[in-house]
């Protein structure tokens, strides 16, 4: 029977053994150590390029500081270019010829995309009341600004301007976010309703269908209107003739007929003053009469008294 006898190593053999086997456990701790720490440093090497390495690159701080700034200009913009407003003016100008006025400013309003929202005349010149036309203009917000120019220089001249801005950018982007949530329900609705299992739940999600179509409907009218406010100016235009003056120049008239009725309007003048000072007078000679009246009859009276008294008597 054949028996196999294990190996040993003895002397050097031994401690060349020996010594392999730890190199080898050292191999295998290095290489776990390295699998360990590469995650960390890939993730190091890949923030590095975001904020900028420390210690050796100081100079990049600087330009993250540049990105940020740039980055708030950029903003800032944005805001300017997505804000919403509301343009409205009211203009008052004296013209000779109103109705010539108003169809040049029509004129000037159709060449830049605008039109006439309203118009009102009132051209009689019958009495006091003045000649004026009101027009109501919507001008392209683009184009705002240069036509009310124009508008207040080559009328006529200009009395009176009023302008006045007002931001609505909240208003519009609320409408706008319930328009979308209106239409997210409608669309998970819908979908309910194709599950709808009975006749009850089919009725109840198609009333809930229709009511925030309802909603849906005066929202889009809300944002229409938003939008046809936000695109054209509203501008007011009052256009009034000048001021007439009551003093006329009468033509000189020659003749028979003339003089008769300067002399007719002579003769009125006189008796009419002459009626006036009678008027003033009467009053006082009223009380003069009564005065000098009774002033008289006193009088009679004394002198009869002094008549019976020297008189002589018979026996005298």
């Amino acid at each position: 029977m054949n028996t196999t006898r294990p190996v040993r190593f003895r002397g050097p053999l031994r401690t060349t053994a020996l010594w392999g086997a730890a190199l080898m456990s050292g191999a295998a701790l290095l290489l776990a150590g390295c699998s360990a720490s590469s995650p960390s440093s890939s993730s190091a090497s890949s923030a590095a390029p975001a904020g900028g390495p420390a210690g050796a690159h100081g100079p990049a701080v600087p330009s993250a500081g540049g990105s940020h700034a740039t980055q708030a200009t950029q903003a800032s913009r944005l805001a300017l270019a997505t804000q919403t407003i509301i343009y409205t003016a009211s203009l008052t100008i004296e013209a000779k010829n109103v109705a010539t006025a108003a169809a040049r400013a029509t004129s000037i309003v159709a060449a830049e995309g605008g039109y006439v929202s309203s118009e009102q005349e009132s051209l009689s010149r019958s009495g006091s009341a003045r000649p004026t036309v009101s027009l109501q203009l919507k001008i392209p917000v683009a184009v705002y600004q240069p036509t009310l120019s124009r508008l207040a220089s080559v009328l006529g001249n200009r009395t009176a301007l009023a302008e006045h801005a007002q931001d609505v950018t909240q208003q519009v982007a609320d409408v706008t976010s319930l328009v979308d949530s209106a239409q997210d329900a409608i669309t998970q609705l819908q979908t309910l309703l194709k599950r709808a299992g009975s006749v009850s739940a089919l009725l109840t999600v198609q009333d809930q269908i229709n009511t925030q179509e309802s909603s849906l409907e005066a929202l889009q009218a809300q944002q229409r209107a938003l939008g046809r406010e936000t695109s054209y100016a509203t501008v007011s235009v009052t256009l009034v003739s000048p001021r007439r003056h009551n003093v006329t120049a009468r033509k000189k008239e020659h003749g028979f007929v003339a003089g008769f009725a300067a002399g007719w309007r002579g003769l009125r003048l006189v008796i009419s003053g002459l009626l006036t000072a009678l008027g003033a007078v009467l009053p006082f000679a009223v009380i003069a009469a009564v005065l000098g009246v009774a002033g008289y009859a006193g009088r009679r009276r004394l002198m009869r008294l002094l008549r019976r008294r020297s008189r002589p008597t018979p026996a005298g």
